[in-house]
């Protein structure tokens, strides 16, 4: 997220670990110790850092971003939770039942859940919120996630009312959903904030204010959000007195802020103002042998958009293979961001998922090296093709970017090589917020834009599909029938390895034809303060669950 996905029958393989650097610990930055209250602190308050990017929204229909994501994922809940390498725990559902087929699942609710103004959590709920999120009114854009719920693509493509999208209440407390093929990853999409349900009754009464403040919010989580005003870089989880399961909730707020400078949080951090801080470049060598540090796998990957639509200049694959040889991926994560970040393959990130056939990686399985490696002498020769063939000499070009120290690092070695290696072209920085960087993107005001994706489960098609053709976040609307029909094939065909194959060629395609660039793959490097245990951190979807975290003494 920025998230994504859909597909069929295929083996996910969650590899959703952390590594730590000199802690001491193996698989996530809590312990294996167990949460009993004699080792709990006194005082259960967290300070949490953002590194850079903005909160957005509260609407789990219209949230596209990791921040937002990650606050409503903890003040809110779906059927279910995902716990420790994505593993599915409950959530409001207390039993779920598959048909023989796989296509109708029925679900039990639990009676005790509550939203924060005195409702109880039904079934209704989800239909509700399904309805509203596949509404075209609502202009989500992760509606395409619901592609195979009976019915969904229809109404999302204005062909279908709402109320003939695949879920049922059947009573207040069985929920039946009905999908038009078996999908495997099915489970996993309901802990995904757009499948959470929604209080009718609170988006009556906010209407177009729904989930810009947190006010103007309802909760059904562990968490309530306070202080959030829709344009603030601070804000509060406090435990929600409410939820059904609040014995098990533990931090009584977790006070949360945005720290734009990574020595701004790094000095933070240090003065014990912050439990955890985001670092980067020299900081993370710096601290390498710092036992706080802690290194977490990513399935993110930052890359060069190019707005296909409104530049005819980018249109050209030439001119998009020219910028992409210009670019020596190896010495920009090791000099340039020097954090950890590693050398992309392709879209698809490594690590993500394996090949059910031959158990190789598949980002590593389908590179194509061209598209990821440099060459400014071929650079120059398809640069100098790609200008005599859309009838130009010379070019200037805006490169809109966060102004993250991350982004901006990334943002002028970019600028630096373009212009460097192609005569001629002259590129101008246009340094924004994230959220700026986000609304322009979805404008599409932009000509280059560094953008950047992160998985929502381990599957190839949570990256690969969102670059159709008709998928909203194809910012630079990059469009190839061969690409759209192989994500065509491995969202329709049941066969696991016809959709292997319909995914590399996906992949394969769009590296030959240079839809993007990619950048690098990021890993995130933190200081994190030894008492924090019970932290569950995911690669993909949703990365932080706050649920059963603590304070040690």
């Amino acid at each position: 997220m920025q998230w994504k996905l859909f597909a069929t029958v295929a083996t996910l393989t969650a590899t959703t670990g952390v590594l730590l650097v000199g802690c001491g610990q193996s698989s996530s930055s809590s312990s294996n110790a167990g949460n009993t209250t004699a080792k709990m602190a006194k005082t259960q308050v967290l300070n949490w850092s953002e590194n850079g990017q903005d909160l957005t929204t509260l609407d789990p229909s219209l949230a596209t971003d990791v921040i937002s994501g990650t606050m409503i994922s903890n003040s809110q809940e779906g059927l279910y939770r995902l716990g420790k390498n994505s593993k599915v725990t409950p959530g409001i559902a207390t039993k779920t039942t598959v048909s023989k087929d796989k296509k109708t699942y029925t679900f039990t609710l639990r009676k005790n859940a509550k939203w924060s103004n005195g409702d109880q959590v039904t079934a209704q709920d989800f239909v509700y919120g399904w309805r509203r999120t596949v509404n075209p009114k609502t202009a989500s854009q992760y509606a395409y996630l619901y592609s195979g719920i009976k019915n969904a693509d229809k109404i999302v493509s204005g062909k279908a009312k709402t109320s003939t999208l695949g879920i049922k209440a059947d009573g207040k407390y069985k929920l039946t959903v009905k999908l038009e093929k078996p999908m495997q990853y099915f489970k996993l999409l309901m802990g995904f904030v757009v499948f959470f349900p929604q209080n009718q009754h609170a988006v009556e009464k906010y209407g177009k204010d729904y989930g810009t403040s947190s006010s103007k919010m309802v909760y059904n989580g562990p968490f309530k959000m306070t202080g959030w005003k829709g344009t603030n870089s601070t804000w509060t989880l406090k435990r929600n007195p409410n939820y059904w399961d609040k014995k098990h909730v533990y931090l009584t707020k977790i006070k949360d802020q945005v720290v734009k400078s990574t020595t701004t949080a790094f000095n933070l951090f240090q003065s014990n103002k912050l439990d955890m801080a985001t670092l980067s470049g020299q900081q993370v060598k710096n601290e390498k042998n710092n036992n706080k540090l802690v290194i977490r796998k990513s399935s993110r990957l930052n890359y060069l958009e190019f707005n296909q639509k409104k530049v005819k200049l980018l249109a050209n694959k030439k001119i998009r293979q020219a910028m992409s040889l210009t670019l020596n991926r190896k010495q920009l994560v090791n000099d340039v961001l020097g954090d950890g970040s590693v050398t992309p393959k392709g879209f698809v990130t490594t690590g993500l998922a394996t090949d059910p056939t031959t158990g190789k990686d598949f980002a590593t399985e389908n590179t194509v090296k061209s598209a990821v490696t440099q060459d400014t002498t071929k650079a120059k020769k398809l640069w100098k093709q790609g200008l005599k063939e859309t009838g130009k000499k010379s070019v200037t070009l805006t490169l809109t970017h966060d102004d993250t120290d991350q982004m901006k690092a990334l943002a002028e070695y970019v600028q630096g090589q373009l212009e460097k290696e192609l005569p001629g072209l002259k590129v101008q920085s246009v340094t924004v917020p994230y959220k700026t960087r986000i609304s322009r993107e979805i404008a599409g005001n932009f000509q280059l834009v560094i953008s950047a994706w992160q998985a929502d489960f381990a599957d190839p098609v949570s990256d690969l599909g969102i670059m159709t053709s008709t998928n909203d976040y194809n910012f630079g609307k990059w469009t190839n029938k061969t690409f759209d029909s192989a994500i065509n094939t491995a969202n329709s065909t049941t066969s696991t390895t016809k959709r292997w194959q319909a995914l590399a060629t996906a992949e394969k395609t769009m590296a030959t034809d240079q839809g993007v660039a990619p950048l690098s793959q990021n890993v995130i490097a933190q200081m994190v303060n030894p008492k924090l245990k019970g932290l569950v951190y995911n690669t993909a979807g949703i990365n932080y669950n706050f649920k059963s975290a603590y304070m040690a003494k």
